[in-house]
């Protein structure tokens, strides 16, 4: 069964559509707590945009309950950034709360996720997205790719992706599967484009061997805007390779046809192109790294009628001793209207053009005694487009720099 969900999980977290969490000690039982409080200093500089300073008090909390027969999964980080100086660009709340449930009978197992964030610009580094607040970054877990992925500031956001997937595995080397979900888009000061998605999937793998798997998928995504009568939908059919190569080195890849149906094809064109994604992932007792590719068709990230989209992003993380940690994280996405035609609607907001953007981070952690952590951190971040951009969504190179301290006990607390 553990080798059943390792291959759903890294096959959906590849697939979906970089961020992660260092994973909590085990505890007496199988069950995983861990949580910090943090606060941070940031100091911000943009070409055009000037230079900010901010503080930030944050924290996160990370629980598992380890059963077999009926796992369940928190994961939460939020918290408040004030302006001391400078464009409130990065002022406000932010908040994201992912939670999972499963039910494992039998040949049966169930799985139930809802995603929810509130953040005041486009996610970065991190499970909470913002960038500078010492949380954790790097590793091999990422959570799903962000449909934020064009670059914002002062752009306050509501995202929620809830999901289900059923599997059922008739024999010892086959698994049987079928999902779906919603995804729900919204910009509550006017300055993005609310978009709605369904999703539909079934799947079959096959285990070949002790070390390698192949499978394949057929997707379905229904994108829709509330404040537009249109609508296109995507049916993608993917095959795909796993392979075990060692105890600490795992890949994947998969790719097939994909085909856009549009209710317009004026505004959203009738397509056929191709989906793919792959990873490959390295994980030892004191040092993880992940590479992921994907390729698709995607709603248009808040800012375009539909769009094509690449992406490739990489994370790293590496203890030295028992105190000290490194994290690196980067990555690059060109995302590319579906529309052929340049315009704009009636807001302003681009429908048509190439945006390209690139960002990467690098954090240092010290553990100072049982409970104290200290931080410094640096991220950059660019973007460029074909088309003018919306005066919230990022034209430029943007750095940011951070320090700050925490509190995180070193060992678990169980909840009883």
């Amino acid at each position: 069964m553990k080798t059943t969900l390792k291959l759903l999980a890294f096959f959906f977290a590849v697939c979906a559509a970089a961020n992660a969490q260092v994973e909590p000690a085990a505890l007496a039982g199988g069950a995983n707590l861990s949580y910090a409080l943090r606060y941070a200093e940031t100091a911000e500089f943009g070409a055009s945009l000037g230079t900010w300073q901010t503080i930030n008090a944050s924290g996160s909390l990370d629980y598992a309950n380890g059963s077999d027969r009926i796992p369940f999964m928190v994961d939460y980080a939020g918290g408040y950034t004030w302006t001391l100086t400078g464009p409130t660009y990065s002022t406000g709340l932010f908040q994201r709360m992912l939670l999972s449930q499963g039910i494992v009978w039998r040949k049966w197992n169930v799985l139930v996720s809802d995603d929810v964030s509130y953040r005041p610009q486009s996610p970065v580094t991190g499970f909470s997205g913002i960038p500078g607040i010492g949380e954790p970054i790097g590793g091999t877990s990422p959570a799903p790719p962000s449909s934020q992925s064009i670059l914002t500031l002062n752009t306050h956001v509501v995202n929620n992706i809830a999901t289900g997937l059923l599997e059922n595995n008739p024999g010892s080397k086959s698994i049987l599967s079928a999902g779906g979900g919603m995804e729900l888009l919204r910009y509550p000061d006017g300055n993005g484009l609310d978009t709605d998605t369904k999703t539909a999937n079934a799947g079959l793998a096959e285990h070949l061997d002790a070390r390698d798997s192949i499978f394949g998928k057929y997707a379905f995504f229904d994108y829709t805007y509330p404040n537009y009568v249109i609508s296109f939908v995507t049916n993608a059919g993917l095959v795909g390779f796993q392979r075990q190569w060692s105890r600490t080195v795992t890949s994947i890849a998969a790719a097939g046809p994909e085909k856009v149906n549009s209710s317009d094809p004026t505004k959203v064109p009738d397509s056929l192109t191709f989906a793919a994604n792959g990873a490959i992932e390295y994980k030892s007792p004191f040092a993880s790294a992940l590479l992921s590719y994907r390729h698709g068709i995607n709603g248009g990230e808040g800012y375009l009628l539909g769009a094509e989209w690449n992406s490739i992003d990489g994370n790293f993380t590496r203890d030295f001793g028992m105190n000290l940690t490194i994290g690196l994280t980067g990555g690059y996405v060109r995302t590319s209207g579906l529309n052929s035609t340049a315009g704009t609607n009636t807001s302003g907001l681009i429908i048509q053009g190439v945006t390209n953007g690139i960002y990467g981070g690098a954090q240092g952690s010290w553990r100072i005694g049982r409970n104290i952590i200290v931080f410094a951190n640096y991220t950059g971040r660019d973007q460029t487009s074909t088309s003018k951009l919306p005066t919230n969504v990022l034209n430029q190179l943007l750095q940011v720099i951070g320090f700050g301290f925490g509190y995180s006990p070193r060992e678990p607390h169980t909840r009883q």
